[in-house]
């Protein structure tokens, strides 16, 4: 991690504050998405779909050679990131238990019938894009 020699541990957890208000405002896939290509580059949120989708792997109790395989992410991350899921802070189970509600949700709203699973890259179903938007809202497009 980047030392800032001219911040204080004060404004530094002030400055990690404002970016997790900033995430907080935002009230759907496609603002998330402007506002992470402004914020991160392309190699950066790579790297963090590719965290996402070894999440979901080992979710699913995938071996990590074979998430290794599907994602291309080395074993020594997988391996990391299968820790922090066990022992972290507990934003990977948090959002993964998240959108598992959501999905078992749409699948009740369906009748029964299973929501697709997305896969590691794809775009969500459409009602988990209504997630985050006011209720007001949902349901508009545009």
């Amino acid at each position: 991690m980047k030392a800032h020699r001219l911040l204080s541990a004060r404004q530094e957890a002030q400055a990690e504050r404002s970016l997790l208000a900033a995430l907080l405002t935002l009230r759907s896939l496609e603002e998330c998405r402007a506002f992470l290509r402004d914020l991160c580059t392309p190699a950066e949120i790579q790297a963090m779909a590719d965290r996402w989708a070894v999440v979901e792997g080992l979710r699913r109790g995938l071996p990590y050679r074979r998430i290794h395989r599907q994602t291309g992410v080395s074993l020594t991350t997988i391996g990391r990131v299968a820790r922090y899921l066990a022992q972290g802070n507990g934003g990977y189970r948090l959002a993964a238990q998240r959108i598992d509600g959501e999905r078992h949700a749409l699948e009740a709203h369906r009748g029964g019938v299973p929501a697709p699973r997305p896969s590691a890259h794809a775009a969500r179903p459409p009602a988990l894009e209504e997630r985050g938007r006011p209720p007001e809202e949902r349901g508009r497009h545009g």
